[in-house]
C-alpha cells in the first residue's frame, strides 16, 4: 500500500475525489484558495507528485493536464485500515478497539457491509469455513 497522503496531498486529492472527474491545476488552485494562500506552481506540483506515486493519472491538454483519481478515496481509508490492521499483534483485539471507537452511525454503516459481503442467500448466517 503506498503510504498516507500528507495533509497538502490529501486536501488536493480530497477535491479530485469529490469532483470525481478530469480536473486541472487551476481548478484544485482556485478551490484550495478559498481556504489558504497557495502558489500555482505548489499545486502543480503537488499533483505532479502524486501522478509519480500512482495517485492520479493524467492527460495533456495543450500546454497544460488534467488529472483524473486512479481509484477512489472508499479505497484509499480501506488500504489505511488494512494496512493499520495488518500491522497489529492482535488483530482481535485491535478490531475490537476499534469498534469501541466508532459511532452508532459508523456501526450501522459496519453492519450494512458485512450485509452486502455476505450477500442476499443467507443473511445473518456466518461465513462458510468458520467452523460455526
Amino acid at each position: 500500500m503506498p503510504r498516507p497522503l500528507g495533509e497538502l496531498e490529501d486536501a488536493v486529492m480530497t477535491r479530485v475525489w469529490k469532483w470525481n472527474r478530469p480536473v486541472t491545476v487551476r481548478e484544485v488552485l482556485e478551490d484550495l484558495q478559498q481556504e489558504r494562500s497557495i502558489a500555482y506552481t505548489t499545486v502543480m506540483t503537488v499533483l505532479d507528485n502524486l501522478h509519480q506515486k500512482g495517485w492520479v493519472r493524467r492527460e495533456a491538454e495543450g500546454r497544460a493536464y488534467r488529472y483524473e483519481a486512479v481509484s477512489t478515496r472508499a479505497a484509499y481509508s480501506a488500504a489505511l485500515m488494512n494496512d493499520a490492521w495488518s500491522q497489529s499483534d492482535n488483530p482481535a483485539a485491535a478490531l475490537v478497539a476499534f469498534f469501541g471507537m466508532m459511532s452508532p452511525e459508523q456501526r450501522e454503516a459496519l453492519n450494512d457491509a458485512v450485509r452486502m459481503v455476505q450477500g442476499p442467500e443467507n443473511p445473518g448466517a456466518p461465513e462458510s469455513g468458520t467452523g460455526r
